[in-house]
């Protein structure tokens, strides 16, 4: 493991297998990290294809240094833009899982040059505005702000603490609400039996995003960790699939 200071101040932990070129990047969703089964298979296909390959964990996630609850799409969206450029050369196939998927349509739509293509399993874009506050409840509003945080239920494990900074920050970083134009391939997966990010969601991306070469795949019966063997497999065969059309 190895450390990228960042000029934000943040120490973000990383892995990097050196290889051949166009290099390939994942990004891990909300309260994920890099030791997950997506990100390990993709490093074990970029070893035995010889292809560069680099996982980290944003700040407040995994080995990097800060608080879970201190962070905000802003600011792991600026983590990914710092280890793309510090630690990558050129444009790369950028893999997002869940908010992974989301920072990687950011990345997209601000930094184009430093993108070849994206694969998507899952992605939640906007999901704090969508998948949280509209959704919720005058009473879990009115808590959130008065008390700055709220505690979610989550079948991973301890409670999903929601900030009050993370929302208003996700106002900032919607990508649902303007028009979002991808000129590289675009590979999005998903599951059917996906209960975090729905089929409805996915379809919702798909007709947002406008762009000569954007695909779906819907894996029936998969769910949102989308890493049984099967689902592992569909994600290198899509990488590959961006990298034989980038």
């Amino acid at each position: 493991m190895q450390y990228l200071e960042t000029d934000a101040g943040r120490r973000l932990a990383y892995h990097k297998f050196s290889g051949r070129r166009t290099g390939v990047v994942f990004l891990g969703g909300l309260r994920s990290d890099m030791t997950g089964s997506k990100a390990m298979h993709l490093e074990a296909w970029a070893r035995r294809s010889g292809r560069e390959f680099l996982r980290f964990d944003y700040s407040g996630h995994g080995a990097s240094s800060g608080q879970f609850t201190e962070g905000c799409i802003g600011d792991w969206a600026e983590d990914a833009m710092a280890a793309i450029d510090a630690l990558t050369e050129g444009p790369q196939v950028i893999v997002g899982s869940s908010m992974g998927g989301w920072i990687s349509l950011l990345m997209a739509k601000h930094r184009p040059d430093r993108v070849a293509g994206l694969v998507t399993v899952a992605a939640a874009p906007d999901f704090t505005e969508n998948g949280y506050w509209k959704v919720w409840d005058e009473e879990k509003r009115k808590a959130l702000m008065e008390e700055g945080q709220v505690a979610l239920p989550s079948e991973y494990g301890e409670p999903m603490i929601i900030t009050k900074r993370l929302i208003e920050d996700g106002r900032d970083h919607l990508v649902l609400t303007e028009p979002l134009r991808i000129d590289v391939p675009v590979r999005m997966l998903q599951g059917t039996a996906d209960v975090d990010v729905t089929m409805d969601v996915a379809l919702g991306v798909l007709d947002h995003i406008e762009g000569p070469d954007v695909r779906l795949e819907l894996v029936k019966n998969a769910d949102h960790r989308f890493s049984d063997p099967a689902c592992l497999d569909t994600i290198t065969r899509s990488v590959e699939e961006v990298l034989a059309h980038g």
